[in-house]
């Protein structure tokens, strides 16, 4: 799903890095330029262990024009200031100020100096909640407007062509979340020729570097799409606040919810743009949010899932505390004071001290470089439906069922799989006819097809899913479901807009309303099985605090457990603990890695089972041992993982 190559291989297996604005100025760094203070950074976050710095020129003070008229309205020139006229010189074409280029310079040589590695944000207009432009383009459509799009190119041609020589510079950035320089881009054409126009400005000058994408909150259908920016630059970024994203905040930071949302969301741009992601802004918002220790363990079990599941890096925001800043945005947003690594009297906080520690474990792995993961499934998202939210909640219901899946669009080519989910159809549109009816084709090979409603249509129900739909009506209450436990049957409570009577004319009932109205049922279809649910399961879930973080909350977990019953037959491990994410990874026939974390704030023993064909060679990392019927307990640390290396039994 997606590239799972290294993006950076000379950081090695896995990179950490922060947002770098320096101590004393903030933005204001460049029109402050205090070297001292900016050497004395560096030294201490290098010190610290970190390998990667995300920098910010920031727009106007590099491109300080400013416009002057004529009478009538008419535009005369174009000036750095009323008495400075752009200089016959290639920076004075480009409107650049050759003073804050060598400042720039002299940061890139420090950055060397102290074996830092820099990815540059080229188009610094957004930052922070303000928006930073030279004063000649104020008040203009910065990503439509056609002369702003010409200086933004002349910007990133100039940058790039001065800078590309630096030892220190890894990457360029489209610049921070450009996506957010203008309210509202009517056109997804609109955003694709930006994109375009800065990407082919950047190449031009330096193909030697990856581009780097940059933006915040993309979709698979909209205006700003993961696979435009897939098409266009070489890695994908994503900036996973729970504070700020949709569904993420509701359960406490150290809980599942919030530590899946880095990986869950990294994943989903990745395999939908079909490129390398990394974690290029995350943090916690400060101590209104987490205090150290919860903030440490919630970016501990972050990137144990970020690195468990192939996404290559992550970037904390922001390198230090600002509290002393007056100037906007500072001024204004009380949450950006305290969202440092480092405190202002230059006292580490402990999620740095994570991130080096876990980067120097991945290092130290004698397994070398961790294979891909294993991926179950497909999960295909629909033009209709909530698709961040929906993706998200998949995501960790598979996490706690045991498996592992990837994402595509429905405008995509099929991925072959052994098993894919459609979850929440919306709209009488339903799933496009071509694809289902290419992936109702792999199912008659012996795929296995899950399809969840939420107020959308599907075709040919009865011969797809064995049922004859009765009638359909509004729901006025939530639904209490009853699904088969070990104790006798488990009670669960889902809304939905609508409620299917089901007449089962071929399916088995996998669980059903209180009054016997089937709710889950499984039909063969071919040589496969197609899954039928007639509830909102994924929407449902992701508006309701509480229901996955912790062990005795509704286990919903069960039904993605017995729709993937064949995928988990053939899995290494298997568990039932629904906080314990499991990705496996095959080094070859008779080897592989399975990293199991505890995705929950309290220490916990959890048993896993170990396939009768394999054995646990070592444990790598983290504690456990084995017991008896092939099983093996691993002992988990708050929010921490246990590495195993696996060997098939000769």
């Amino acid at each position: 799903m997606g590239s799972t190559e290294r993006i950076f291989p000379e950081l090695g297996r896995f990179f950490i890095g922060c947002n770098y604005w320096a101590s004393h100025a903030g933005t204001a760094m460049w029109r402050d330029w205090q070297p001292a203070v900016v050497e004395r950074d560096l030294q201490l976050l290098a010190k610290s262990g970190l390998q990667v710095l995300r920098v910010f020129p920031l727009w106007p003070d590099f491109q300080p024009i400013h416009r002057l008229y004529g009478g009538g309205g008419v535009l005369k020139e174009y000036r750095f200031s009323e008495t400075e006229e752009l200089p016959e010189t290639e920076a004075g074409r480009a409107g650049m100020s050759e003073q804050a280029m060598a400042r720039f310079r002299e940061f890139a040589d420090l950055a060397e100096k102290h074996g830092l590695k820099l990815v540059v944000g080229l188009i610094t207009g957004h930052m922070s909640g303000r928006l930073h432009v030279p004063p000649a383009l104020e008040g203009l459509d910065i990503i439509t407007d056609k002369t702003a799009i010409m200086w933004q190119v002349r910007f990133a041609k100039y940058f790039v062509k001065t800078m590309k020589d630096s030892q220190a510079i890894l990457a360029w950035d489209l610049g921070n979340e450009c996506n957010c320089m203008q309210g509202h881009v009517e056109m997804r054409e609109d955003a694709w020729v930006w994109t375009a126009a800065i990407a082919d400005a950047v190449r031009s000058m330096d193909t030697s570097r990856p581009l780097v994408s940059g933006m915040h909150s993309l979709t698979p259908a909209g205006t700003w799409t993961m696979q435009d920016q897939g098409e266009l630059t070489d890695i994908l970024t994503t900036h996973p606040y729970p504070y700020w994203t949709p569904y993420t905040d509701f359960d406490p930071i150290d809980t599942i919810r919030p530590v899946m949302h880095a990986v869950a969301e990294s994943v989903f741009y990745s395999s939908i743009g079909n490129k390398p992601c990394f974690v290029e802004e995350i943090g916690n918002m400060g101590p209104m949010v987490a205090d150290d220790a919860r903030s440490a363990a919630f970016a501990r079990a972050s990137l144990l899932n970020i690195w468990a599941n192939g996404c290559h890096g992550f970037v904390w925001w922001c390198a230090f505390d600002q509290t002393h800043l007056t100037h906007p945005p500072y001024d204004w947003a009380a949450c950006e004071s305290e969202l440092g690594l480092v405190t202002l009297a230059g006292r580490t906080k402990p999620v740095l001290k994570e991130m080096a520690r876990l980067k120097q474990m991945i290092e130290s792995l004698p397994c070398g470089e961790l294979p891909a993961r294993r991926v179950d499934g497909v999960c295909i998202l629909n033009t209709y439906q909530n698709h961040w939210g929906v993706a998200y909640s998949a995501f960790i219901l598979a996490k706690q069922a045991g498996f592992d899946i990837g994402f595509q669009f429905e405008d995509q080519p099929l991925r072959d799989a052994p098993f894919y989910l459609i979850p929440c159809v919306r709209g009488t549109h339903g799933v496009p006819k071509r694809k289902m009816t290419e992936v109702l084709k792999r199912v008659e090979q012996g795929a296995v097809l899950y399809i969840s409603m939420d107020d959308g249509y599907i075709e040919h129900v009865g011969p797809v899913t064995g049922n004859k739909v009765k009638t359909r009506s509004r729901r006025s209450e939530r639904a209490v479901i009853r699904i088969p436990g070990e104790g006798g049957p488990v009670e669960l409570n889902l809304n939905g807009s609508f409620r299917l009577d089901l007449e089962p004319e071929r399916s088995e009932v996998l669980a059903a309303e209180a009054d016997g109205n089937p709710v889950l049922t499984s039909t063969a279809y071919g040589k496969g099985r197609v899954c039928f649910l007639t509830m909102p399961l994924e929407s449902d879930l992701v508006q309701r605090p509480g229901v996955f973080n912790n062990s005795v909350a509704e286990p919903y977990w069960k039904i993605y457990a017995m729709i993937a019953r064949e995928s988990l037959k053939t899995r290494i491990i298997s568990k039932t603990h629904p906080l314990v994410a499991i990705t496996e990874h095959s080094a070859d026939k008779d080897s592989a890695i399975g990293v199991l974390i505890n995705c929950g704030p309290e220490a916990l023993t959890a048993t896993v089972l170990i396939d009768q064909a394999w054995t646990v060679d070592k444990v790598l990392y983290g504690d456990g041992a084995p017991v008896k019927e092939n099983g093996f307990a691993c002992r988990f640390k708050a929010d921490d993982g246990v590495v195993l290396s696996l060997r098939r039994r000769a």
